[in-house]
């Protein structure tokens, strides 16, 4: 009997778990998927597609703690895919422990995560698992430089990229590749990066990088970007004793689309938290800017494009192996295929799934944790064959 509480598990991100838990690719015996939204039309819109009994609905208003409490008690997991920077992150999280039920998120630029995970002892006292960002980037990505830091007696550095391209004819509607916040974020934030044994603050756009790659890809511009892999992986047990003296997380978005979200930051909706008046009426750039990119894509969703989105994401570790100077390298490549048709993002979606499966299956470890403190590759990445990803690993002399 296996309970999965999903908080904002009707919207993108949150409907593509669902997706996968209910599919032919499920890990473990799934009981009950308990689908909790503020929006019951997406959950029913959701819910009728599938058509499997698994699913109930459970309206949640994640503002009301008796309504978030009564959505994650005596469930074996509670996913959290609620925004990050929608700000109810923390109470969640405590929320989840304070019901003694295993704790998973998405994630969310790494802003709580070095709050949550100075809470490890209190978790592991209380014999409460808590995994922090376990979907792509972060999630996969971290079990990828796990992998590498493996293949290495000694590492110098790590330095970690995504890069997407779309091929096809030219969208003239923007379509946002992930939560428009977090878009916003990555390009108008600061990040924090590892440098030279310490963690130091970048400015936004900054730390560019080309990189040549395999088409479709080809020469990519990478900028540094604020996400979690660099505060938790170079202080990870069996990577900080190696020595690690840099990792960095690099950030590459088509061409046409990086413009697009460039610009709108000089607009000013970088600072999308910041309340501005209108006719006397205080509202958040964000929640127009959202509106208005939501109310296109139903307007003119006839005039968008097929376009195939292809991703890779590869970590390069430099280091030494047997006394041999060495270059370790891991790609997850994915790749068009009819399996992610219904997906908004399916490598996010698959790789949360995958994640909290694994924290089911296995011997729980209490305490909070990032993916690559709590995951293997052995077992992750044969899952991710099983979603069709391609994984590579090499290791070359240097």
């Amino acid at each position: 009997m296996t309970t999965i509480t999903l908080l904002g598990g009707a919207g993108f991100m949150g409907a593509g778990i669902v997706r996968d838990l209910v599919s032919d690719r499920a890990i473990i015996d799934i009981t009950t998927i308990r689908l909790c939204d503020a929006s019951r039309p997406r959950m029913e819109s959701l819910a009728a597609e599938l058509a499997d009994p698994r699913i109930v609905l459970v309206d949640l208003d994640v503002t009301d703690p008796a309504q978030l409490n009564a959505a994650i008690a005596g469930a074996d997991i509670c996913i959290n895919c609620v925004p990050t920077l929608l700000g109810f992150q923390m109470a969640i999280f405590e929320a989840a422990f304070v019901a003694k039920v295993p704790y998973m998120d998405l994630g969310g630029l790494g802003t709580f995560t070095v709050k949550q995970i100075a809470e490890h002892e209190r978790f592991k006292a209380a014999g409460v698992t808590a995994v922090l960002g376990a979907g792509s980037d972060p999630g996969m990505s971290n079990v990828i430089c796990r992998a590498v830091a493996d293949e290495l007696d000694e590492i110098d550095r790590i330095n970690l990229y995504w890069a997407a391209e779309l091929i096809g004819d030219e969208n003239p509607i923007l379509v946002p590749p992930y939560s428009v916040s977090t878009v916003l974020a990555e390009y108008a934030h600061p990040s924090t990066q590892f440098l030279d044994g310490a963690h130091v603050t970048c400015a936004p756009m900054t730390g560019v990088e080309i990189v040549d790659l395999p088409e479709p890809w080809g020469r990519c511009e990478f900028m540094y970007s604020p996400h979690s892999e660099q505060l938790t992986v170079p202080l990870a047990e069996g990577i900080k004793e190696k020595g690690i003296r840099e990792f960095t997380w690099k950030l590459h978005l088509p061409h046409r689309e990086h413009e697009a979200w460039v610009g709108l930051v000089k607009a000013g909706f970088g600072e999308f938290d910041d309340p501005v008046e209108v006719n006397g009426i205080k509202v958040k750039p964000l929640d127009v800017l959202s509106k208005v990119i939501q109310r296109n894509i139903e307007r003119h969703g006839d005039r968008i494009p097929e376009q195939q989105s292809h991703e890779i994401h590869f970590a390069i570790g430099h280091g030494r192996k047997d006394g041999k100077q060495v270059v370790a390298r891991c790609d997850v490549v994915v790749t068009p295929d009819a399996m992610y048709a219904p997906y908004v993002d399916a490598c996010t979606s698959m790789n949360a799934s995958i994640a909290a499966q694994l924290i089911l299956k296995y011997p729980k470890k209490p305490g909070v944790y990032a993916p690559e403190s709590y995951f293997d590759a052995e077992t992750y990445f044969p899952e991710l064959n099983k979603r069709k990803f391609k994984v590579t690993k090499t290791v070359v002399e240097a």
